[in-house]
């Protein structure tokens, strides 16, 4: 019931009832006497019968309004007190509650729960209090998760740069003292100094690439591409980059070349190295195969990227496109990524509307699905 329909209830019963009580005994009392003096009067009664009849009806009246208004000077509390219980019950209780909720979103406790009794204006106000607590406990978890993956993050970030620039500093510190005294030597610890800052280079641009993840604001161009176009090229670059390092790497596409797709080149290009360079960095196998598949599934293509790796443990697999996350595997290699680098791939998939989810068996390998809507010409009704 609303706070306005109470009041007027609570109106209606202390000045209403009394007046009820009391027309309803007038109406009662009066009928009753002016039969008695009407059947009097019939009677032709003499004056002085007549006038004994009004007096005894005089006394009647005021011992009647009398007891009228003794029963009304007991009911009428008795409402009172009923209503102000009730009112106090649905009104000041619930603001009461109210204070105290505030008192401990004040002090910083979120855990409690703002309890809803009533269905009126303040049974309302307590739903959406409540709900704003729930969103205030959410969001405060959520910045706890977020500070704690920040500290991951810089742990894994101190841990990745280091590991590179140790290996750099030794290098360069065995070029100067003369260490590397052949040229095969001194092309080898370049060698390896290059390698070194390309790994470091890469982190750096991944990290750059997250904050814009973080922030919304990776820069997409999207363009109409022929799909079997397009995956050609990348399957061509990723074979000649495989190559070099002595893995073996397959093609196949099943989808017609007519059809096409709307995506950012780069973004997707983007994705599909990423899982690729996973596949190569966590392989154990001294033959390491990977294949690309190009498939047409009704309105959308999908493309497979599958390896012969260790494999990815069931455990770990809900997890692995979470930001910061890492296998034990990735923690105990030296080849530990970051964690945000298939994080970034799912956040350039949805972009998409796309999706990308992972099948693996340890000791076999690991299967990464891309779905990519296909470009569909509306037609124009004449």
């Amino acid at each position: 019931m609303k706070i306005r329909s109470k009041l007027f209830l609570a109106f209606f019963l202390i000045i209403g009832v009394p007046m009820i009580l009391l027309g309803a005994g007038v109406i009662t009392f009066t009928s009753y006497h002016m039969d008695e003096l009407y059947a009097l009067q019939v009677e032709t009664a003499t004056v002085e019968e007549i006038a004994q009849a009004v007096k005894l009806y005089a006394v009647d009246v005021r011992q009647y309004i009398s007891n009228l208004m003794i029963l009304i000077s007991l009911v009428v509390p008795v409402i009172v007190i009923c209503l102000v219980l009730w009112i106090y019950h649905s009104i000041v209780t619930p603001i009461h509650m109210l204070q105290v909720a505030t008192q401990n979103i004040k002090n910083g406790n979120l855990d409690f729960e703002v309890e809803v009794h009533n269905k009126d204006e303040i049974g309302e106000l307590c739903e959406d209090f409540e709900e704003m607590r729930i969103r205030l406990k959410d969001n405060a978890e959520e910045k706890l998760r977020s500070e704690q993956q920040s500290k991951e993050l810089i742990s894994n970030i101190s841990h990745d740069l280091k590991t590179p620039i140790t290996a750099i500093k030794g290098y360069v510190e065995g070029l100067i003292d003369g260490v590397a005294d052949t040229p095969e030597k001194q092309n080898k610890y370049l060698q390896t100094v290059y390698s070194k800052a390309i790994d470091m280079d890469h982190l750096i641009n991944e990290l750059s690439f997250y904050s814009k993840i973080d922030t919304n604001k990776i820069p997409y161009t999207f363009s109409r591409l022929n799909v079997v176009g397009y995956f050609e090229d990348c399957a061509e670059d990723l074979s000649r980059e495989l190559e070099d390092e002595h893995i073996g790497f397959s093609y196949q596409n099943y989808v017609d070349d007519s059809v096409q797709m709307i995506a950012d080149a780069e973004q997707i290009k983007r994705v599909i190295n990423n899982i690729v360079g996973n596949s190569k960095k966590y392989s154990d196998k001294a033959d390491t195969k990977i294949h690309m598949t190009i498939k047409d599934v009704g309105d959308f293509v999908q493309v497979e990227i599958e390896d012969n790796g260790k494999g990815i443990a069931a455990k770990d697999l809900p997890y692995i496109f979470d930001r910061f996350y890492r296998t034990d595997a990735s923690r105990n290699s030296s080849k530990g990524g970051s964690g945000i680098g298939l994080s970034i791939v799912k956040k350039i998939m949805e972009d998409h509307g796309g999706k990308i989810w992972v099948t693996s068996k340890e000791g076999i390998g690991t299967v990464m699905y891309l779905v990519l809507r296909k470009y569909q010409e509306v037609p124009v009704n004449e």
